[in-house]
């Protein structure tokens, strides 16, 4: 089901949006759309709360590592095997 959203913005504000919906070859509703499921994409999925939790469990462990240089020489004998 959809839903009509509403929002006020200044005549300004929605040239700018005309211009670059027009640049996209887009309507104005579907540039929003656009740029709200952006905005979306770019927030956290876990709380900060979630992802302290997992570092201090990962923490727990104890895994081999090396310096980066050691660790490049490594992945690139691999590539060359």
């Amino acid at each position: 089901m959809s839903k009509r959203l509403q929002a006020l913005i200044s005549d300004e504000e929605m040239a700018s949006i005309q211009r670059q919906a027009k640049s996209e070859n887009l309507t104005v509703g579907e540039y929003v759309r656009r740029a709200l499921r952006e905005v979306e994409s770019l927030r956290p999925t876990k709380s900060p709360a979630a992802k302290l939790a997992s570092i201090r469990e990962a923490a727990l462990y104890s895994f081999p590592t090396a310096g980066v240089e050691e660790m490049n020489r490594e992945i690139e004998r691999g590539y060359q095997r």
